[in-house]
């Protein structure tokens, strides 16, 4: 199995230099790189799963909303959802209009619940738990980088791709992340932090790969991931459905 990890981000400008791209095969870690749109990642991983369909890449925005506010717009599939953002999704950024929140002058108004039930069943790590999906400004926030990443999951199911767990978890798939599940509680914005778990549980990385990885908290996301994730292939290799009555539509955060 070969694994990839995407940190992703739903920035406009800068997009290139803050989502990074890590490559693992046979659970070494052969490429750490920035420099691509979120478009062009599509292609590459369509292109990386057309050379080699033994594939899985980990994502790390939510591939989903919760279910009431699918419900109350008449989206009954998560394809409903997706094309949904691809056609109103900057409207919904602009607006910030409740249930989304975040942004200057927008404060939050809940709706709704505000988590996903895998958001809320996900153990927390050193005290950070899952943001909310509508947040899209502020701290730690997640609604921009997705809703501008549902797109990019519609084109790679068009492409081949199954897009767990919505779909069966056969390879190419994709499967949805949360870094900090795989770093743990690491102080990531401190490079020495970053530096001392990579050389505690990942030794042995090339050395231009591990100053990457040292160097930027994008990059170290994207390299731990996929080197986490490589770690358990067997486990994701048998992966089956969650078992929630709203992963189907909401969703599910794979967790080593």
């Amino acid at each position: 199995m070969r694994v990839v990890g995407v940190d992703w981000s739903g920035r406009t400008r800068g997009a290139r230099r803050a989502i990074w791209l890590a490559d693992v095969r046979d659970r070494e870690l052969v490429r750490l790189e920035d420099g691509r749109t979120r478009g062009e990642v599509a292609d590459h991983l369509l292109d990386l799963a057309a050379d080699d369909p033994m594939l899985v890449v980990g994502l790390d925005f939510s591939f989903s909303l919760p279910s009431w506010f699918l419900a109350e717009r008449g989206l009954t599939t998560v394809d409903d959802l997706w094309d949904a953002a691809a056609r109103d999704g900057e409207r919904w950024l602009r607006a910030c209009a409740p249930p989304f929140w975040g942004r200057p002058g927008h404060p939050r108004t809940p709706l709704g619940p505000e988590l996903r039930a895998t958001e809320a069943a996900t153990a927390g790590v050193g005290g950070i738990r899952p943001k909310s999906t509508f947040q899209i400004g502020g701290a730690g926030s997640v609604g921009t980088g997705s809703i501008r990443g549902f797109p990019v999951l519609a084109r790679l199911r068009r492409g081949g791709f199954a897009v767990w767990p919505f779909d069966p978890a056969r390879p190419p798939f994709a499967v949805e992340v949360w870094p900090r599940a795989c770093t743990g509680a690491v102080v990531k914005r401190d490079p020495s932090a970053r530096a001392a778990l990579l050389d505690e549980r990942h030794a042995g990385l090339a050395p231009d790969l591990r100053a990457r990885a040292v160097a930027s908290e994008d990059a170290f996301d994207a390299a731990v991931t996929a080197l986490v994730m490589s770690e358990h292939a067997e486990a994701l290799a048998a992966l089956t459905g969650p078992g929630h009555p709203d992963a189907a539509l909401e969703g599910w955060i794979w967790t080593p």
